[in-house]
C-alpha cells in the first residue's frame, strides 16, 4: 500500500465502459496510468463522476482492484463509499481493504438525506470497519447533508477521519474549518471552479474533475499556487475556467467524458439512463474544448 500524503491533485477518475455498458478495464488501466504519469498524486475511484450509482457492489470493487494494480504503490488509491445502507458500506470497506486500497472517500448515505446526528454516526461506523484513512466528502449542494465545522470538531476524536473534500460551494468554509479545527484534517477543494480560491486560502489539495482530461494543467495550477506564484496561477486559472465550469453541472459525467474523448483521453460511453450529449449541449462543450485547445498554455516549465 502507498502511504497517503494528503496534498496535491487527486483525480475523481471516470469509470470506463464498452459500448454495451460493460466495464472496460483495459481503458481504465490506460487512463489511470495517464493520470499518474502526468503528475497526479492519487486516484479516487467510483465517485459521482465515476457513475457509482450505476455500478453494482462487485463492479465497484473490480474498479478499485484495477486502480490498485495500476498504481502499484506509486500513489494512493481511495475507493469511494456510496452505499445506501450502513451495513453494506461496512462490508464494502472491508472487502476493498482486502484488495489493497489505501483509504476511502466516504459520501453521505445516498438517497436518504440524513441529519447531522445520523451522518456522524454513519461515518464513525464506517471508519471502525475500514481501519484505513478516510476523506469525508461534504457536498450539501448535491446530497443535502452538511457537516459543519462544529460537526467536524466533534468528529476529531475519530482518528481514521483524516481529510475533508470540501464541496459546499462556499469558499468561506475552508477558513471556517481551519478556525474550528486547525490542521486536524487535510482539506481538499472539491469544486473545480473554486480551485484557485480554495488553494489560495489554505486548502491542501484538489479533488478534481477536469483533471481527467487536463492533468498537467491541473497539477501546474496546484504547484503554482502552493509556490506563491499567484499571478502565473491566476493566468492559468482564467484560461482553465470555461472548462472547469463543465464540472459543476447535473451532466458533469457526460460533459467530462466528451472532453476526454475530444482530447484523446477516453470515450463517451456512459451507462443509461445517462446518454451522451447531443444538440446544443454537445455543441457548447465542443466549442469550449476547441477554444481551450487553440489557446492551451505550455505548462511544462511548472511540472
Amino acid at each position: 500500500m502507498a502511504a497517503i500524503k494528503w496534498e496535491g491533485v487527486f483525480p475523481a477518475v471516470t469509470t470506463k465502459f464498452h459500448a454495451n455498458e460493460e466495464l472496460d478495464h483495459a481503458e481504465m488501466e490506460k487512463h489511470f496510468s495517464f493520470m499518474i504519469d502526468s503528475g497526479c498524486h492519487g486516484l479516487v475511484t467510483c465517485g459521482s463522476l465515476g457513475e457509482a450509482s450505476t455500478l453494482s457492489f462487485e463492479e465497484k470493487l473490480a474498479v478499485a482492484k484495477t486502480a490498485v494494480k495500476v498504481a502499484n504503490g506509486r500513489v494512493p488509491v481511495l475507493a469511494n463509499v456510496s452505499e445506501t445502507r450502513t451495513a453494506n458500506a461496512e462490508r464494502y470497506v472491508q472487502e476493498a481493504r482486502d484488495l489493497g486500497v489505501d483509504g476511502f472517500m466516504v459520501m453521505p448515505s445516498v438517497l436518504y438525506a440524513a441529519d447531522a446526528f445520523e451522518a456522524k454516526a454513519n461515518l464513525r461506523t464506517i471508519a471502525k470497519a475500514a481501519k484505513l484513512p478516510i476523506m469525508v466528502y461534504n457536498n450539501p449542494v448535491t446530497y443535502k447533508v452538511d457537516l459543519t465545522p462544529a460537526d467536524f470538531k466533534e468528529l476529531s476524536d475519530c482518528e481514521e477521519l483524516e481529510a475533508i473534500k470540501e464541496s459546499t460551494d462556499n469558499i468561506r468554509r475552508v477558513t471556517d474549518l481551519r478556525n474550528a479545527v486547525g490542521d486536524r484534517y487535510a482539506i481538499f477543494m472539491g469544486v473545480d471552479d473554486l480551485s484557485f480560491e480554495g488553494l489560495a486560502v489554505g486548502a491542501d489539495g484538489l479533488l478534481a474533475g477536469l483533471v481527467v482530461a487536463f492533468p498537467k494543467e491541473t497539477v501546474a495550477l496546484y504547484k503554482l499556487v502552493k509556490a506563491g506564484r499567484l499571478a502565473e496561477a491566476l493566468k492559468l486559472y482564467q484560461w482553465f475556467m470555461p472548462l472547469l465550469h463543465l464540472d459543476v453541472s447535473s451532466k458533469l459525467v457526460q460533459n467530462l467524458k466528451l472532453v476526454e474523448a475530444l482530447v484523446g483521453a477516453g470515450n463517451e460511453n456512459v451507462r443509461r439512463p445517462r446518454q451522451p450529449l447531443r444538440g446544443a449541449d454537445r455543441e457548447f462543450v465542443v466549442q469550449v474544448v476547441q477554444q481551450a485547445l487553440a489557446t492551451r498554455p505550455d505548462v511544462s516549465a511548472y511540472l
